[in-house]
């Protein structure tokens, strides 16, 4: 296993700096112009997005590690403002080419007027959340934001909307997907990371889904995210059964031998260290997640049930298999709590920290591909010296 399964993300640890002495952690001046620009977009209007994005911003030290660039209303933004009595500056930007490092910038999607009722599901709130989304992924594209870090959204608001996908994770793959590739999400934090081989699907039609190809093809999708956006050399797999208890041995079902069990097998014979199939309630139960790099669930909820119950204030929701780099807070949009002023930040934090170290590593990963040092050869002489770090000579014809 890996020695830094669970390091803290780089943009975290730096933030952090902020709160140690002046005597233990030296100053180190802060390239403003070459920071990335994280696009935020604000999620539903009658939601927590705004407050996150207010109580997260009003800590200075978040502008030393990203420029960010909301998408959404400045006239939806003053009103969360006024209700929760904040005091944000926010700079209105036509363009995320004008954002400012240092400041709060927002790119005004639409100057109609949006209804907010604070805690309601309104066809209106996910109207507004569907123009940010769509400006934001516009911009993505066009490089004009570096990465993208999603607010919550309110499915059936937003389906009222044209929306016609299951959530972002869907939505995002159709629009930033790569041919061939479709997206796998990860739910991440410091004690674990767990990806899932059905995302928003009735559970009714997920033991048709899960199939030896998708499987297979999850578990590989999930092997190289581990190694370019997470920079785990030689990441190890646990792989969870469907059938409770694993099935009992066909009493309970057949997936675990018949499906499951044959696609570990293909993806081992290729040298990716994968293991399982395991029954999920003594697999999390037992802490034997904690032996892990990487989680593979076959549904929603047996993924993230346990995972939200473990650490449902730090879990970042990460869409791999993406052109792009996007991610999310693990919850909703909280809408009992909506304008009280007491959502916890920490989670969409951990998302805008999470999706600037992804970005770099996989920059870092890919550097390194690109151009990689050349194999070691052995050569042994007449006098028996060896001869190392050489490349064979090729012969005379």
């Amino acid at each position: 296993m890996n020695n830094n399964k669970n390091k803290r993300p780089n943009a975290s640890a730096a933030a952090n700096q902020g709160n140690t002495t002046a005597e233990t952690v030296q100053e180190v001046p802060v390239d403003k112009k070459n920071l990335l620009k994280v696009g935020i977009t604000h999620g539903d209007t009658n939601g927590v997005g705004y407050e996150l994005i207010f109580k997260i911003f009003s800590d200075s030290a978040m502008f030393d590690l990203c420029t960010p660039v909301i998408y959404g209303s400045t006239k939806v933004a003053m009103y969360h403002r006024k209700t929760l009595e904040m005091n944000n500056n926010i700079n209105t930007v036509v363009s995320a080419y004008e954002a400012e490092p240092g400041r709060l910038n927002l790119v005004n999607c639409f100057d109609e007027d949006v209804k907010i009722e604070l805690g309601k599901i309104d066809a209106d709130a996910g109207h507004a959340a569907l123009m940010a989304l769509e400006r934001a992924v516009e911009d993505l594209k066009a490089g004009r934001i570096d990465v993208l870090v999603t607010a919550p959204i309110c499915k059936s608001a937003i389906h009222g909307a044209k929306f016609d996908f299951a959530g972002h994770t869907e939505f995002l793959g159709n629009r930033l997907g790569r041919e061939g590739e479709a997206p796998l999400m990860i739910l991440a934090n410091n004690l674990m990371r767990v990806a899932l081989v059905t995302t928003h699907l009735p559970v009714k039609e997920v033991s048709e889904a899960i199939t030896q190809e998708a499987v297979e093809s999850k578990i590989r999708a999930f092997y190289k995210s581990l190694r370019r956006d997470f920079m785990l050399s030689s990441p190890r797999i646990a792989v969870l059964g469907l059938n409770p208890h694993n099935g009992d041995d066909g009493v309970l079902g057949n997936e675990e031998k018949e499906v499951i069990a044959p696609a570990i097998a293909a993806v081992v014979s290729d040298g990716i260290p994968c293991f399982g199939p395991y029954s999920a309630d003594g697999f999390f139960g037992s802490g034997m997640y904690s032996h892990f790099d990487g989680i593979l669930a076959m549904y929603h909820d047996q993924g993230l049930a346990p995972f939200k119950a473990l650490s449902m204030d730090d879990g970042v929701n990460f869409t791999a298999g993406l052109s792009y780099v996007r991610t999310s807070p693990d919850h909703g949009t909280a809408f009992d709590i909506a304008g009280k002023g007491v959502a916890s930040p920490d989670s969409f934090r951990e998302a805008i920290y999470y999706a600037i170290d992804i970005f770099r590593n996989r920059k870092t990963f890919d550097e390194a591909c690109e151009d990689p040092l050349q194999k070691l050869y052995h050569e042994r002489r007449e006098d028996s010296e060896r001869q190392r770090h050489t490349v064979p000579q090729e012969k005379p014809q």
